[in-house]
């Protein structure tokens, strides 16, 4: 009887040293992680290393309540040649504004109902008193000095807030000393040096906020978290629900610490398999949107009106940005998820207007904020947070850019895959059992 032939030899393991001597296991992984870093450093920092710079049009409201009579020998009062020396560009003898804001003059009611909605990120208001409080000054019956009221809309983020704020009293103290320099004159050489000092810049400039929002809103902030927290639940979701399935069906290898499996091939061909993704991504993005609002609302106490919307806002946005995934991922394969994350995550973050208004980032920026979907789930959470989810502070704009999302993601994702099927481009062979 003849005895069993040997057991083959295991193949000699290579050793690290060894592969590191291979240039072509270093070319692609070197370039990618050069391209990546360097592309990630310029659109995030481009983004906002400089708003001053870029700063162009933002919209401020000009409210004009003054009632009194011209001074001597002019045809405006003192409120109407300030708004118009604003609105036109020009400050008077001393020099001239810049277009940093697009002012808007409207009345007060007016500018409330625009901050309310967000349409403004301030306003400037000069009250009804004004003329007749700065030229009492030049008198002995002066009760009180003449006032410039800044209002500040907190719930448009608090860097757009505080540069409204501050073109705003730039502004005010601007048009103080033109209308000092005018008081002086009228008043004379004869008047009393304490009087010539306080007529030098005789406005005061008081500042209050105009839209209030809650405490717990991170002055402004709380918008832009929010609205990431959906992006990253979705992006991050349909990657683990895309690597999940496919491990699942055999496409890939699962492993977990020391583990290794690779389960038997499903034979399911690619427009099946991104259904089955897209109806799985829909029933785990309900778990994933609902504890993403528990979890700020409920525990951390987030202040947030209009829950059940914002909830199923939550939800569809959520899962928008899911189905993106998924039909990015069935197009591009391996790279897929890179793909998604410059669409969702690199590109989308600098370009939200969530956090930088988009009147201080760069053209290109401004570019990508009308399909990009940070911006528009970021108006739309802003709306419901801040804006008692009024469909002209971004409501509206954001439940279309939701619904075109779903579409544009539905006929990009089949139709590749569609177009592979056609083609013969089968994903694996399949392994037997």
């Amino acid at each position: 009887m003849a005895s069993p032939s040997p057991a083959p030899a295991p193949p000699a393991q290579a050793r690290a040293l060894t592969l590191l001597r291979r240039p072509r296991l270093w070319l692609l992984p070197t370039l990618l992680t050069a391209v990546l870093a360097f592309l990630l450093s310029l659109l995030y920092m481009g983004g906002i290393v400089n708003p001053n710079r870029h700063l162009h049009g933002l919209p401020i409201a000009l409210v004009n309540g003054d009632q009194g009579r011209p001074p001597a020998g002019q045809q405006q009062n003192l409120g109407t040649r300030i708004t118009r020396a604003v609105t036109s560009g020009s400050s008077g003898s001393s020099g001239s504004f810049d277009d940093t804001a697009a002012w808007r003059p409207l009345t007060r009611a007016q500018a409330q109902a625009q901050l309310d909605s967000g349409k403004v990120y301030g306003a400037l208001v000069i009250p009804a008193d004004f003329t007749d409080r700065a030229l009492a000054l030049t008198t002995t019956q002066a009760t009180a000095r003449p006032t410039l009221t800044v209002l500040t809309n907190p719930g448009k983020g608090s860097l757009g807030s505080s540069l409204a704020s501050r073109i705003t009293t730039a502004t005010a103290e601007q048009a103080s000393r033109t209308v000092g320099r005018q008081l002086t004159a009228a008043a004379g050489p004869a008047a009393a040096p304490a009087t010539k000092l306080l007529l030098a810049d005789p406005v005061q400039v008081e500042t209050a906020v105009g839209h209030p929002i809650g405490d717990n809103s991170g002055i402004g902030l709380t918008a832009f978290y929010y609205a990431l927290l959906l992006v990253l639940a979705g992006f991050l979701g349909g990657n683990v629900i895309h690597n999940g399935v496919d491990g699942a069906l055999g496409y890939a290898d699962v492993e977990i610490g020391p583990l290794h499996t690779r389960r038997p091939t499903v034979p399911v061909n690619r427009t099946q398999t991104l259904i089955l993704k897209m109806v799985m991504t829909a029933g785990i993005t309900l778990l994933s949107s609902s504890l993403v609002m528990l979890a700020c609302v409920a525990i951390l106490r987030v202040d947030a009106s209009h829950l059940p919307l914002l909830w199923v806002f939550s939800y569809c946005a959520t899962l928008a940005v899911g189905l993106g995934v998924q039909a990015i991922n069935a197009a591009f394969g391996g790279m897929g998820q890179l793909v998604a994350m410059f669409v969702f995550i690199v590109l989308g973050l600098p370009s939200s207007g969530t956090t930088v208004p988009l009147q201080a980032v760069p053209g290109f920026y401004r570019f990508l904020s009308h399909f990009e979907p940070m911006r528009q789930l970021g108006d739309g959470v802003r709306a419901i947070l801040y804006f008692d989810a009024r469909g002209d502070a971004g409501l509206t704009r954001s439940w279309i850019m939701v619904a075109v999302g779903f579409a544009v993601s539905l006929l990009f994702g089949f139709a590749m895959t569609v177009y592979y099927d056609r083609k013969g481009h089968r994903r694996l062979t399949p392994q037997p059992d």
